[in-house]
């Protein structure tokens, strides 16, 4: 049996979104354990970003796209006591700011022209100890962003805003 919104007031509260995020950093990975390449602009294909490894996939696949919060990359560089990390060692390929990406479980947004859905969260792999040093693969954990399919095609740019759809 559904619940509607009417009945519970705090299911109600998933519902609120009053922030807009934007992209601040986008990077794609040629290949496996290959350094990450920064980029301004990127096509989002049926399979996900253009140039990225993971575009090798099929259009079923969940892990077309992963983002990351800029808040979480300073969170990270904080357990690790460093002032900041390049996000290119997190293998992300987007980094927002200004909205809450853990909130976004089953939901559509856009950024830039493309639609994409949140379909799990991107834990740490062991590449994380090697790339931020002792004790990453423990920073990162619960700060490792979210993994995404593509729901629609279009450009993002660096600067694009981020909001749910409707």
């Amino acid at each position: 049996m559904l619940i509607d919104k009417e009945e519970s007031p705090f299911k109600a509260l998933f519902e609120n979104f009053t922030q807009i995020g934007e992209v601040v950093w986008m990077g794609l990975r040629p290949a496996t354990r290959k350094e990450m390449k920064a980029i301004e602009e990127v096509n989002v294909t049926e399979t996900g970003l253009e140039g990225d490894r993971a575009t090798k996939n099929s259009p079923a696949n969940k892990r077309q796209v992963t983002l990351i919060q800029k808040e979480h990359l300073a969170a990270v560089a904080s357990f690790l006591g460093k002032e900041n990390i390049d996000p290119s060692l997190t293998r992300r390929n987007i980094v927002v700011k200004g909205i809450n990406l853990n909130a976004l479980k089953g939901r559509q947004f856009k950024i830039g022209e493309a639609i994409l859905e949140m379909t799990g969260f991107c834990y740490p792999c062991s590449r994380m100890e090697q790339n931020l040093g002792k004790g990453g693969f423990n920073a990162m954990r619960g700060h490792g962003g979210i993994t995404c399919r593509v729901i629609k095609t279009g450009k993002i740019l660096l600067g694009d805003k981020m909001e749910l759809t409707l």
